[in-house]
């Protein structure tokens, strides 16, 4: 792995990782965590390597979504738990993509925990811990003036491509992706990037061996979020077959 930069300045620092500047102010340097919360951070804990197998699996993830034209912020892995990304302008939006229905969505609306959503649905919540993200529509964003009508348009258009790529990618792993979060920045040049990360902590991830079944085996934070079983385990059998798939 390339030599790793030194921290200049803590930049940010949320629930899953830390955000340094570095000499170099096109770069920056994301610090992966073991910290786990859930519910808003009502529910605090850590998930032992947590932090590798995140920084690890959304390593291998942005290589691929690149490879498949999707830019994104990512740049290198140099630790097991640090990155170089760009340096970006984060857009205060959490896009959500969902292809069965899952957690609040079955809550909101009343939905059967795995009943397909064909075509995916597309949502957008507001990326504001105070207000514990609240979901909503393109006139609050307007409203707001979190994104243009066309960086928002953009960003539905790349996440549903993403979901596309992803679906297929970890089809190959043995995995259903159920939903996941993504987050877009612009760069220097006004451009939309994919930022963030995509691993277990941001996405739904049931094993296709038990899709047959009554009670899917969920190998994702809902583990952690619910206790439903080992997360540490499961997110190492995560990791351990997004590698094997792209080696």
């Amino acid at each position: 792995m390339p030599s790793s930069p030194t921290p200049q300045e803590l930049l940010y620092e949320g629930k899953a990782k830390r955000v340094y500047r570095t000499a170099d102010p096109q770069v920056y340097l994301c610090q992966y965590k073991d910290d786990a919360t859930a519910f808003n951070a009502a529910k605090r804990g850590s998930i032992a390597g947590k932090g590798e197998v995140n920084c690890t699996v959304s390593s291998h993830l942005f290589t691929y979504l690149a490879q498949q034209g999707i830019r994104n912020h990512f740049l290198a892995q140099i630790s097991p738990t640090e990155m170089r990304v760009k340096a970006v302008t984060i857009l205060p939006i959490e896009v959500v993509i969902r292809n069965r229905a899952a957690g609040s969505l079955c809550k909101r609306l009343g939905l059967e925990r795995g009943l397909p959503i064909e075509p995916p649905l597309l949502e957008f919540y507001y990326k504001n811990d105070a207000l514990g993200d609240p979901l909503i529509t393109h006139d609050h964003i307007r409203l707001l003036k979190l994104a243009t009508p066309e960086q928002v348009h953009q960003m539905g258009s790349l996440a549903l491509k993403i979901n596309q790529l992803l679906r297929t990618f970890f089809r190959s792993c043995r995995l259903e992706l159920i939903d996941f979060k993504l987050e877009f920045g612009l760069d220097p040049a006004g451009e939309i990037l994919l930022v963030d990360e995509i691993s277990p902590d941001t996405c739904r991830l049931w094993d296709l061996a038990g899709e047959n079944t009554s009670e899917p085996r969920v190998l994702d934070k809902d583990l952690f979020r619910f206790d439903l079983g080992n997360a540490v385990a499961g997110y190492q059998e995560v990791l351990q077959r997004v590698v094997q798939q792209v080696e």
